[in-house]
């Protein structure tokens, strides 16, 4: 899995559990979920929606 914002490989720690989290983004009637690194969630904290919403 590669991070939504900065494109970097995600990595996976115990049972394939990602070192990140899953973000939903409503689209129409359909959530996106988009993957992002830990490095990112802690660069943007609040505005993680924002951006990721600017990137469709």
């Amino acid at each position: 899995m590669k991070c939504a914002i900065c494109g970097k490989e995600i990595e996976e720690a115990f049972l394939e559990k990602i070192k990140g989290t899953i973000v939903k983004i409503k689209v129409g009637e359909k959530n996106a979920e988009h993957y992002v690194c830990d490095g990112c969630q802690k660069k943007y904290r609040e505005k993680l929606k924002e951006k990721l919403e600017k990137s469709l």
